[in-house]
């Protein structure tokens, strides 16, 4: 068996953090969605997506000698949804309502027509899936489905519980898991509400809070005195410190100081300057408004309480303050007294104040500066990719300039 997953048009309503990897890259919980299911599945995949993202880092490669069983990206595995996707056989396909989760094409070199489900049945016996699952439809669903995502993964692998010191106190029942060795001393885990995971190499500092369901990812620090409540992912190689709260951190992403962030969505490589503060709730309560690329327009989440939506790349000097609801676009540079824009399109650069273009090559020259701090370049693919964002998003920075 080998897993192809697909991006599908809901794409469209995922960006910007669509914009730089396919929806199987999210994280949501401890792992990403493609490590899910080949973790569910117990097999490898690939990917199919849009055709600048394939070019570059994800090859579409399907395999003609096994089964390729077609998993829809945007669908977040229960262990009871994993076993009715391994039971298909050749020529099924699995919805959920209008949705189709999973098709098995066997050797067939078929490429499913994506976002559509209707051509499905001249080719496939239609089964209703019965099982739970989640569903990413917009950007808000990661970090309002994160608590309970962390609660999946756990479930679904070996529990190993982690050794601790004497320093640390721990409250609850829920427990503190590992993956391998970490460092925490003087640290408060109050498992009451959920488990804590830590990630092998992960660091927490001296006087940190730490509450339930919470996911620390591989080499990542928690500052001291961080104050991190339940919900939350904080990815591999993140660093992050203050107060955090129901927030996902893809990875590799820097809030190191004291200012708050909640309910929010930050990308890899993102830096957020010292005293950041994002509003997770408008003073008249009531639903917050989102700027949504697919539509071109905000639209209402439903939620009274959203924060920020952070794209690749992307930067904010000190003390900047978000609005609730605010999207920031990919490699933008954030700046300067008073509340920027609630949206603020990819490779812009300013504030309040208004926004230049961030040139592309200044842009590229930062990338590389942050990526030699850890030891790491960029590959001409990624640059690439990431030209090619730039000039797709073009028309939303006229809006603004």
């Amino acid at each position: 068996m080998k897993l192809v997953l697909f991006d599908d048009q809901g794409r469209k309503h995922l960006l910007p953090l669509a914009f730089t990897r396919p929806v199987c890259e999210f994280r949501l919980g401890i792992r990403t969605i493609r490590e899910k299911w080949e973790h569910a599945l117990n097999a490898p995949s690939t990917t199919y997506c849009a055709d600048y993202l394939a070019a570059s880092l994800w090859p579409f490669q399907p395999a003609f000698d096994t089964d390729n069983i077609w998993i829809n990206s945007r669908v977040i595995p229960s262990l009871q949804l994993a076993a009715e996707v391994k039971k298909l056989q050749v020529g099924e396909a699995l919805l959920k309502g209008d949705l189709l989760v999973a098709a098995n094409v066997g050797l067939n070199s078929i490429v499913l027509k994506l976002g559509t489900s209707d051509h499905l049945t001249d080719d496939f016996s239609m089964k209703e899936s019965m099982s739970e699952c989640m569903i990413i439809h917009r950007m808000h669903d990661l970090f309002s489905h994160n608590g309970k995502a962390i609660l999946w993964d756990l479930e679904d692998s070996l529990q190993t519980p982690a050794k601790l010191s004497a320093t640390n106190t721990v409250i609850g029942t829920h427990g503190v898991f590992c993956e391998g060795d970490f460092q925490a001393a003087c640290v408060t885990f109050n498992t009451t509400q959920g488990p804590i995971f830590i990630g092998k190499d992960a660091e927490i500092m001296e006087g940190s809070h730490l509450r339930g369901p919470l996911a620390i990812g591989k080499k990542a620090v928690i500052k001291m005195g961080a104050k991190i409540y339940g919900d939350t992912t904080i990815g591999p190689g993140c660093k992050v410190g203050g107060e955090i709260t129901n927030t996902v951190f893809f990875g590799n992403s820097n809030k190191a100081h004291d200012g708050y962030v909640g309910n929010s969505i930050i990308g890899e490589w993102c830096n957020l300057g010292a005293d950041t503060n994002t509003s997770n709730l408008k003073n008249n309560y009531s639903e917050v408004d989102v700027f949504n690329y697919a539509i071109g327009a905000s639209e209402s989440t439903g939620l009274t309480f959203h924060g920020l939506i952070m794209g690749d790349h992307a930067k904010c000097g000190i003390n900047t303050m978000f609005n609730t609801g605010t999207v920031v676009g990919v490699g933008a540079n954030v700046f300067g007294a008073g509340f920027p824009p609630k949206f603020i399109p990819d490779f812009c650069w300013g504030g309040a104040d208004g926004f230049t273009t961030h040139l592309f090559p200044k842009m590229i020259e930062t990338l590389t500066n942050v990526y030699k701090r850890r030891k790491l370049e960029p590959s001409n693919e990624e640059i690439a990719m990431l030209q090619h964002v730039f000039n797709q998003t073009a028309h939303w920075r006229d809006n603004v300039l």
